[in-house]
């Protein structure tokens, strides 16, 4: 069955003036000393840096491509990207969160040197003119916070150029969350993609505690026809 809106669960709390719901708000927009704490925790929690350094290299990225990431919290995914395309390449990242562009820009203080990134404090419903097409876009663990998920991708789209990629990626964190959770997850982020005018429409499982899952798909080239996929 396919749904038009997904919202993946990647929280364990959302009631307000829970504890909890406070902790996860924090991870969702990191903001003052805890909103530091919480980016330093996302730069150094093994699972946190493999989902980025899986999702950057299921793109396949080549040198001289431009890359955007969507929610770039502390910069890993953007490190690796900076690395994938190279000298002639250029990576930019958005993020809600002015701590988090902060530590990105620290972590990348190089490549913003060279001039071969941008950082911008921005949400996705707001997009900032990053300067053109590009050939990726990728998302790790923020689909969730986005308000009306599918409106987004579907503008995500349209920045790509034909044949460009886009990855999103979830590890499902709600209370009780399974593999099961997983595979649900990862056929619903598949679904959107191909709702969104995606074509090759693909999913992918890294083995983390619930699994990680990623879906990709890529802008039809010019004559291309869209063939919709089949889900799990």
């Amino acid at each position: 069955m396919r749904t038009s809106t997904v919202r993946p669960a990647i929280s364990t709390a959302t009631r307000k003036g829970s504890f909890q719901g406070w902790l996860v708000r924090q991870f969702g927009h990191p903001s003052g000393f805890w909103g530091h704490v919480a980016g330093w925790i996302m730069a150094r929690r093994p699972s946190n840096r493999r989902r980025n350094a899986w999702t950057v290299d299921l793109l396949n990225l080549q040198p001289g491509e431009r890359v955007l990431e969507i929610g770039c919290g502390p910069g890993l995914a953007l490190s690796r990207a900076a690395a994938r395309v190279g000298d002639q390449g250029f990576v930019a990242g958005i993020d809600g969160s002015d701590v988090m562009v902060a530590q990105a820009a620290r972590r990348n203080a190089a490549v913003l040197a060279e001039q071969r990134m941008e950082l911008r404090v921005a949400g996705v419903e707001a997009l900032p003119d990053l300067g053109g097409p590009f050939d990726a876009v990728l998302a790790v663990n923020t689909i969730g916070f986005w308000p009306d998920p599918l409106t987004r991708v579907r503008e995500l789209h349209e920045l790509l150029v034909p044949g460009g990629r886009m990855a999103i990626t979830v590890q499902p964190r709600s209370k009780g969350a399974t593999a099961e959770t997983s595979v649900r997850v990862g056929a619903q982020l598949q679904s959107q993609l191909h709702d969104a005018g995606f074509t090759d429409v693909e999913g992918h499982t890294l083995e983390l505690d619930p699994p990680a899952v990623c879906a990709i798909g890529t802008r039809a080239r010019l004559g291309t026809a869209t063939v919709a996929p089949s889900y799990v």
